[in-house]
């Protein structure tokens, strides 16, 4: 992989204040390197409540299976609302629930206890038992919180479908679970409208009168009133089911090593993958993380993770991580552009957010909206901002720092993964001198390495495949149903060690560099090029809010670069008029696009130089916010387009493709 020479930047070491009273001092690292599993095991008695103390650490005898904490003995869902109501927290708020329509509720631990014991009663009474799956396809409400830990409190695996899936991606996730149980609900509001889900449910599930599937009960949620479909022997109303059951319920105590959830993996083919956690290592690191990164005070911090409950980011930083802290948290239905671009930063003020944790898609596209419209608002209660999802190029974290910090706050860039479960390399926000676009190093008890492709160590400077060295307890425990599937996966590229799937880069002082998944490299006249290094190049111009890069087959070079961008909205308008009716002609357009070729050229080496930049009003991104670059891929290689189901605006592809033919697109 080509390493890009970083220009000399700003640093930023933490403000003096958090500094000096930060919860994760320097001596967190100093302890976990003294004694790594020692550390590991205080982490899970000081975070946590077990019925049954560990006192086995980790069992690694069936690498690379781990066991971890495996005599322990403990609840996830009392870790994450009973215990904090025992110690007199219950009229704390746990959730400020806003709906997109403008509707609220703020959910106190001691009523989220109340709706997780009926939930769990009811749940029972439907038949499920220990070990049964249940399938989760629903909004961002707060019945789904309320679902998912009414499963951990039963010991009931939980697969979560994120709810802009397709019914053929619901269908087939259920079958791969053998899932017992539906939850959903008639519909969830998005971008103004009532968006169906039980249909979904129904078309995935087929007849009941056939027979032949695992579920047995659809549990709906009533959100948006609308009219559904309705089988009197298969589905129940969740008033009807839960409402009225009791509101005691003993939560069992399950081995450390029980299923928690299986969680499938996004833009594969083939066989869902569905990756298997378990409980007491998984809630030890969501809790340490969550508590360490953020810097997280219970008693005065309102916390909020903007990610769905269908990515792992939802369940570790929405649902277990935050919960098992004790924090009030913000959960928010639906998108940033809803009623108003500004809903964001009202929902920041409105509650007092100190905590803000996102996406670098959603960071650029603030960039595109422009920073006037944060003007008209308070943010001064934030203390902390973080970035998730893929890497954050410099000029985004700048931007972030600058206009949604206000230009003090730490920025905490994190990398971690599904396959993880938690997050893995990341700043410490009082120890950490921070640079824009780097996860700098790993957290205490975390060991990591860059390898080349001989899987030797890369020196400072150098780029190559990321791995983790050691097992680590949020670790996922393999392929729900296929264990030769998870060791070929992940272990045989590096005997003995993780591979990520994830290049990265080492700077001069040793801070890691993410590049992007490696599949996301193209081979140009046999150099190694990522397209996260060329997209972070292009979004280094001051005309550029964002930038997709994909690599299209050529006869020449073998592959060549082909990127769409998305011009910043101050700058761009005469712009976008020239892309909207001309393909990105005129002399405007046609000088923009080579400005930015040349841009790319300097920046990382004529190699890089981009064969066709395309100007876009919007690129191909899933509601989650991850750009379908494969479908960009289509367009320029000239192939019909893929599934677009999983988009949340498919028209974008007819956009993006009648743009294709401009002067301007191709260099």
């Amino acid at each position: 992989m080509a390493a890009q020479q970083e220009p000399q930047q700003e640093t930023y070491p933490p403000p003096p204040d958090l500094a000096r009273d930060a919860v994760a001092q320097p001596e967190l690292y100093e302890r976990a390197d003294a004694d790594r599993l020692a550390f590991w095991h205080d982490q899970a008695k000081e975070l946590l409540s077990w019925e049954t103390e560990p006192t086995e650490v980790l069992d690694w005898s069936r690498a690379p299976f781990a066991r971890w904490f495996a005599d322990g003995r403990l609840n996830v869902a009392h870790n994450c609302v009973d215990r904090h109501v025992e110690a007199g927290h219950g009229d704390r708020v746990a959730i400020h629930w806003e709906g997109e329509p403008g509707d609220r509720r703020s959910i106190t631990y001691a009523e989220l206890g109340r709706e997780v014991r009926r939930a769990a009663n009811a749940l029972e009474a439907l038949g499920v038992r220990r070990g049964d799956r249940v399938a989760l396809y629903l909004p961002m409400i707060p019945e789904a919180v309320v679902a998912m830990l009414a499963c951990a409190r039963i010991g009931a695996p939980h697969s979560v479908v994120f709810g802009g899936f397709s019914a053929d991606a619901l269908r087939s996730r259920v079958d791969d679970a053998e899932a017992v149980v539906v939850v959903t609900a008639d519909g969830g509001y998005r971008r103004g409208a009532p968006a169906g889900l039980k249909a979904n449910v129904d078309e995935a599930l087929g007849d009941p009168a056939r027979g032949g599937g695992s579920v047995r009960t659809v549990l709906v949620v009533r959100r948006t009133g609308q009219d559904v479909g309705w089988d009197d022997d298969r589905d129940v109303w969740w008033h009807d089911a839960v409402d009225g059951a009791s509101e005691e319920h003993e939560a069992p105590a399950l081995e450390a090593e029980h299923p928690l959830f299986i969680l499938y993996t996004s833009g594969t083919t083939g066989k869902p993958k569905g990756i298997l956690h378990t409980s007491g290592g998984y809630l030890t690191q969501a809790a340490y993380t969550h508590r360490n990164v953020f810097d997280v005070r219970p008693e005065s911090d309102v916390y909020w993770c903007a990610a769905d409950i269908g990515w792992v980011t939802g369940h570790s930083y929405i649902v277990y991580g935050p919960l098992a802290n004790g924090v009030t948290q913000v959960m928010y239905e639906g998108t940033p552009d809803t009623p108003t671009r500004e809903r964001w930063w009202e929902v920041v003020e409105r509650y007092g957010v100190t905590l803000l944790y996102t996406a670098p898609t959603t960071v650029r596209t603030f960039m595109k909206w422009g920073a006037e419209l944060l003007e008209g608002h308070d943010l001064s209660s934030l203390r902390l901002i973080g970035s998730v999802g893929e890497p954050i190029n410099p000029e985004a974290w700048t931007w972030y720092r600058t206009h949604v910090g206000s230009g003090r706050t730490p920025v905490v860039d994190t990398w971690w993964q599904t396959e993880t479960g938690a997050i893995m390399i990341s700043p410490l926000p009082g120890v950490t001198t921070t640079k824009p676009g780097s996860a700098q190093r790993t957290l205490p008890g975390i060991s990591a390495a860059v390898l080349d492709d001989a899987g030797e160590p890369v020196t400072d400077g150098q780029a190559g495949y990321l791995v983790l060295t050691e097992p680590w307890p949020s670790m996922l425990r393999g392929i729900w149903g296929d264990d030769d599937r998870y060791v070929e996966t992940y272990w045989s590229r590096f005997p003995g060690r993780y591979f990520a799937g994830d290049g990265a880069r080492l700077d001069e002082d040793g801070d890691v560099w993410l590049l992007g998944r490696v599949d996301d490299v193209m081979n140009v006249s046999g150099h190694r090029l990522s397209t996260a290094e060329i997209e972070s190049a292009l979004v280094s111009h001051h005309r550029v809010a964002e930038a997709a890069v994909v690599g299209a087959s050529d006869d020449t070079t073998g592959q060549a670069v082909c990127a769409f961008v998305i011009l910043r909205a101050r700058e761009d308008a005469e712009d976008a008029e020239d892309a909207e009716d001309e393909g990105v002609g005129g002399e405007d357009g046609e000088a923009l696009v080579a400005e930015l070729r040349d841009h790319v050229a300097k920046e990382i080496g004529p190699i890089a130089k981009p064969r066709q930049v395309l100007v876009v009003a919007e690129l191909p991104k899933t509601r989650s916010g991850k750009i379908m670059r494969r479908l960009l891929r289509d367009v320029a290689e000239g192939r019909e387009t893929g599934d677009v189901t999983t988009l949340a605006d498919s028209s974008v592809m007819g956009t993006i493709r009648a743009g294709m033919g401009g002067p301007a697109a191709d260099g």
